[in-house]
């Protein structure tokens, strides 16, 4: 029986789009509000660097360790339920997180978020590309990227709006548990239902390393993402640093940077889902979004004594480039069988969220003697090169029949 398919404008991706919003206002809403909930705990500005980059690594580490919890019980119990759970985890962490009174209570609840923040995009892509016909689908995921992005700008806006820093982490959880509400009515995966009282084996973590051509598609899958973490956690999150180091002229608001480059994520998204439906081929738009992503690091690292909006123009650039997020996730969906697609298709985003804390060591460890934005440079160099050579070794997904399963 092959699984019910729907119109990209269906209830689903309707309310993917909305979950993967939440998310990322979840998500980025540390990196927006890092310098003043930092202040008013007590931090100077070293430490506000410092302690910001330990805490954004903390949150790197629970959506890693959640990408595998929720991408397993994704394939075990229903791509429906990992939603659900995920959703009500980090809207309980985000009005936690109201509450901090300390760096390292900050760090823990930050942590938990994060584990709660990993099941929504994978469950939701998956369960997008399950659900539309393969003609349609990168368009679908596109729309769920492009609208869930635009998360990041009313973080910022509210964040604007707002005196205290905690208001805005309580909205954040709010906003999860009144998406909950339009959780009802949505439709399970056909395919998952095919498959879920058969004896495959479901959810095998496993799987994806005991086959050497598995392993090479999952290892591929991750590497193809490194440049987008590089970017945003790194050269965006950190742009205040960066802008000081460089002599930019002015001061910069790194929240601001987080939501030029946001909205600009949101615009290549979308766009990165019809550049592959006309070129019919998800690996030459990749191609063309890397090439903007790599134009545009040129250009961060030539904003020497430059304004401070050509710095938020150089995020909005880099953030477009960076819009190929979408079809990155559909390929790591496309990838694999019903019954480890949603394993592969969490843990895989969220593998390369965690690989921002290796990115980091890199990134620190070349200061001593590079100096602080020649190491970014350099580090950004080789995201860029790995993440190339990951993609060339990628099989083209475009018009891949996804109603099968992994033996």
């Amino acid at each position: 029986m092959q699984s019910k398919q729907v119109s990209v404008f269906s209830l689903a991706v309707l309310v993917a789009a909305l979950g993967y919003f939440v998310d990322i206002y979840d998500l980025l809403l540390f990196s927006i509000i890092r310098v003043p909930s930092l202040q008013d705990l007590g931090l100077n500005q070293d430490q506000i660097a410092s302690d910001g980059l330990f805490i954004i690594n903390i949150q790197m580490a629970g959506l890693l360790i959640g990408g595998i919890l929720w991408g397993i019980l994704g394939d075990k119990k229903g791509r429906l339920k990992v939603l659900y759970a995920s959703i009500i985890l980090y809207s309980l962490g985000n009005i936690a997180n109201g509450f901090v009174q300390t760096v390292n209570q900050y760090a823990a609840v930050r942590f938990l978020t994060g584990v709660g923040l990993a099941g929504e995009l994978g469950a939701g892509i998956t369960l997008v590309s399950e659900l539309l016909p393969k003609e349609k689908r990168g368009i679908g995921t596109s729309l769920v990227a492009g609208v869930g992005l635009t998360g990041a700008v009313v973080a910022f806006f509210f964040k604007q709006t707002f005196s205290s820093w905690r208001t805005c982490y309580f909205i954040g959880g709010g906003l999860g548990f009144l998406l909950l509400l339009l959780r009802v009515g949505v439709l399970e995966s056909g395919m998952f239902q095919n498959i879920q009282h058969s004896n495959v084996s479901k959810g095998n973590f496993f799987m994806l390393f005991n086959n050497g051509k598995r392993l090479r598609k999952y290892l591929c899958s991750i590497l193809i993402g490194l440049p987008t973490w590089f970017v945003i956690g790194i050269l965006v999150s950190f742009s205040k640093e960066f802008g000081e180091k460089m002599g930019v002229v002015g001061a910069v608001d790194p929240g601001k940077a987080v939501m030029f480059a946001y909205a600009a994520i949101s615009i290549g998204d979308i766009a990165v889902g019809f550049v592959s439906q006309a070129l019919r081929s998800r690996k030459k738009a990749l191609y063309i979004f890397y090439g903007i992503t790599a134009v545009g690091i040129v250009w961060f690292f030539n904003l020497s004594g430059q304004s401070v909006n050509s710095l938020y123009a150089a995020c909005a650039l880099l953030g477009f480039g960076t819009g190929f997020w979408a079809i990155f996730v559909t390929m790591a969906a496309e990838q694999f069988g019903t019954n480890i697609r949603a394993t592969a298709a969490t843990t895989v985003p969220n593998m390369v969220r965690g690989a921002l804390i290796l990115i980091s060591i890199m990134f620190t460890s070349l200061q001593a003697s590079a100096g602080y934005v020649k190491s970014g440079l350099i580090t950004g160099i080789v995201a860029m090169v790995i993440g190339l050579g990951a993609a060339i070794l990628t099989e083209e997904t475009f018009h891949k029949d996804l109603n099968y399963v992994e033996e």
